[in-house]
């Protein structure tokens, strides 16, 4: 039976992707075959994951997919591994108002454990108030142990241990020093994991770190076998075409597997193709535009007439997610105020140099295709619309609190976008 782990934290910023990635990695090389995922709708992660573990990594989002969805993604990831690690997201119990959504939600549906990351700098007694709380604020959710970040000294590490001993909570690791590993970032995250040319270095750093520092085996045995559940009708969302061209490269890069997964399991041929290396698409029914990072690489695309002239003959469908969205319109304002000209076919201009940060969950109801039925997604972006004309709008849009954010997108024809990431038809 696959055995699988939660890694948590009690807030953003306490260590836990760092950890989580040297944790894949050292199991790794253990000799362990080790699959992971991430809580939540983040693109970014899920790169570094699958650049410790070799394997393609997963998002599990229970207020976009639901139980069953997560649950059959979840035991389709770790059908051949010998344990599933997640990386949990923000804080423990943090997540959509009012819903399920969070870290502990996910663990209590899946049945796994939480090894929680705590971050101990400035921090002593007080210790084990925090551990108490978060171990015991639910009854559903089940501490396997706790990892002691950024200790600082034999003395602190002493303390720690000793208040910790005293609540019964189990130390499965000290880590010091451990955040003179760093990776860049950029304005929606980390640089993306195929942009850092010395990842490889960094990964195993990072794992040398948890191999000495924290107590492996007894980590790995702590994990618990997954709650079984069905690995069938796990990829509800339809395929926009029988054959799909997907644009994929540093500019297009936020495409969820599990969607693409989905696609496929339903028969949907998919062709791959960089806009950023000047390529068409290719013969396909329909051309995917995922998000990215379009506004660092505006005058390249701009330049390049071969994908721009592409999508303008292509005579199927044309679907557009955020920066997708972005190269449909007519153009894209970079940071430093400089205008390039996009493919367009939608009237749109969008700017990144005037930014404003749009985050949240979506539910989207479509006013017009690719898809009929009611869907969740997720909007994170900094750019703004500086300009945006006729066509129908694509989607009616509410927060996942449901308060009303109005019309989201546009469709001209066999062309449409939005600044939404769809995630999965509402459960």
């Amino acid at each position: 039976m696959v055995k699988g782990l939660v890694i948590a934290a009690p807030h953003s910023g306490s260590g836990k992707t760092l950890f989580t990635l040297g944790l894949l990695r050292a199991l790794r090389n253990q000799g362990r075959h080790v699959a992971s995922a991430k809580a939540g709708p983040d693109y970014i992660d899920p790169g570094f994951h699958a650049a410790a573990t070799g394997k393609p990594c997963i998002n599990l989002d229970l207020w976009a997919m639901g139980e069953a969805m997560a649950g059959a993604l979840a035991g389709a990831q770790a059908a051949s591994a010998d344990i599933l690690i997640i990386e949990g997201v923000m804080g423990l119990f943090d997540g959509p108002q009012g819903a399920k959504g969070s870290t502990a939600d996910l663990a209590a549906a899946l049945g796994l454990p939480i090894l929680l990351v705590v971050d101990t700098a400035r921090q002593g007694q007080s210790i084990a108030a925090l551990v108490q709380g978060f171990r015991d604020f639910r009854p559903d959710v089940r501490l396997a142990g706790v990892i002691l970040n950024r200790v600082a000294s034999d003395k602190h590490e002493a303390i720690l241990h000793g208040a910790l001993s005293g609540i019964g909570a189990t130390v499965l690791g000290a880590l010091r020093q451990f955040d003179s590993l760093s990776l860049p970032s950029r304005h929606l995250g980390l640089v993306q994991a195929q942009e850092n040319q010395q990842l490889e270095a960094f990964i195993e750093s990072a794992a040398s770190g948890v191999a000495r520092e924290t107590f492996l085996d007894r980590i790995f045995e702590s994990a618990a076998p997954l709650a079984n559940h069905p690995q069938h009708g796990a990829f509800p969302l339809p395929p926009l075409a029988q054959s799909i061209a997907v644009a994929r490269d540093d500019a297009f890069s936020f495409a969820y597997p599990h969607l693409l997964q989905g696609w496929q399991r339903q028969g949907a041929e998919l062709r791959f193709f960089s806009p950023l290396a000047d390529e068409a698409p290719p013969k396909a029914d329909a051309v995917f535009l995922p998000g990215g990072y379009p506004e660092l690489h505006a005058g390249k695309l701009a330049a390049n007439g071969r994908f721009l002239n592409g999508l303008k003959a292509f005579q199927g469908l044309i679907y557009g997610e955020c920066g997708g969205y972005m190269v449909l319109g007519e153009g894209l304002i970079d940071a430093s105020g400089a205008r390039h000209a996009m493919a367009g076919l939608l009237p749109l201009a969008t700017s990144f140099a005037s930014r404003k940060l749009h985050l949240g969950y979506r539910q989207l109801q479509p006013l017009a295709g690719p898809w009929q039925q009611a869907l969740r997604g997720h909007e994170f972006h900094y750019s703004t619309i500086a300009r945006q004309g006729g066509g129908e709008p694509l989607f009616r849009a509410s927060d996942a609190t449901a308060a009303d954010l109005g019309h989201m997108g546009q469709r001209i024809g066999n062309v449409m976008g939005s600044y939404a990431h769809v995630i999965s038809v509402a459960a």
